[in-house]
């Protein structure tokens, strides 16, 4: 049996065709797992197959083989152990705001009371800063608002892990970057366990502790998978002075640009174990302190490259 919180073993999806020939699998051979509170983005081009992966974690889509572990037991469906945010905010257009997370929170906690509930509900608001909108009704709400409801919405029914599905991708910058700096305060202050697809390279960088880089579909697998060594009480406006930075986002860029295309389940002469994928540890070597400064020639040396760890 897994240590692991989670663990994703052998897992592959494949959906039938419409005339009855083989379809090429979006991924195979699918294998990785996450600590209890710890912060993975998974990145990927379209079509690799990271929402179906997602969604197979979530308990709401069944994999064409392989299997998934949480908790020491195997998902077969939807529970309240996992809250999902999804890429559209997925409200309830009736309901007030308050009425949308009581609505989950009741599923969980069927005996409280209603003034437990409201209590409960407000303090998840006010966390997302919607404490002064508990009232009003979606249609009243901007998008970056409707978002925050259903991160509220998740993190109120206190899941063993949150899964998030490109949340904040139809924000503008200035929204998304708020509401980021808002997720990131929430999980430091709860140790939330989050598994969360994304688009942006710096959006990984900031908010996870590991990215999984996926090559591209069909037959997608996990390319590598690279450890944030940055401290994680990171703040946006200084980052990049970090030389890590500079190092894990050239490196991540590279991949998405130039190297998911032609992944063939090896990296650099070494043997692929897809139990073990390679592990990328971006980081100064040596230096556990790094000095704040941006990045010279000679400062910043190249990656170092651990396989099998």
């Amino acid at each position: 049996m897994s240590t692991h919180f989670l663990y994703i073993e052998a897992l592959k999806k494949v959906y039938p065709s419409s005339n009855n020939t083989p379809n090429s699998p979006v991924f195979e051979d699918i294998h990785f797992h996450i600590e209890k509170g710890e912060f993975v983005c998974i990145i990927g081009h379209s079509g690799c197959g990271k929402t179906t992966i997602l969604n197979v974690v979530a308990g709401l889509e069944e994999a064409s083989a392989g299997y998934v572990l949480m908790d020491g037991r195997e998902i077969k469906g939807p529970s309240l152990d996992r809250g999902v945010v999804f890429q559209s905010h997925a409200l309830m257009p009736w309901m007030s705001v308050l009425g949308n997370v009581a609505f989950a929170v009741r599923s969980k906690w069927p005996a409280w009371t209603k003034s437990q509930v409201v209590a409960h509900c407000t303090q998840y608001l006010e966390m997302v800063g919607l404490g002064d909108a508990v009232l009003k009704k979606p249609a009243e709400l901007s998008g970056g608002m409707k978002q925050r409801v259903g991160i509220a919405r998740a993190f109120a029914i206190q899941p063993k892990m949150l899964l998030l599905d490109e949340p904040f991708g139809a924000l503008d910058a200035l929204t998304r970057g708020t509401i980021q700096d808002e997720l990131r305060k929430i999980v430091q202050a709860t140790h939330q366990t989050i598994f969360m697809i994304t688009h942006d390279v710096d959006e990984a960088i900031l908010l996870a502790d590991k990215i999984v880089l996926m090559s591209n579909g069909p037959h997608a697998k996990i390319a590598e998978i690279v450890e944030v060594t940055m401290a994680r009480n990171r703040i946006r406006a200084e980052i990049h002075h970090d030389p890590q930075y500079y190092r894990i986002r050239n490196h991540l860029v590279d991949f998405l640009v130039n190297r998911s295309k032609s992944y063939a389940g090896a990296e650099s002469g070494a043997a692929h174990d897809p139990k073990n994928p390679p592990v990328v540890r971006p980081g100064l070597e040596g230096d556990n302190n790094p000095v704040l400064q941006p990045p010279t020639e000679n400062s910043v040396p190249p990656l170092k490259q651990v396989v099998n760890q």
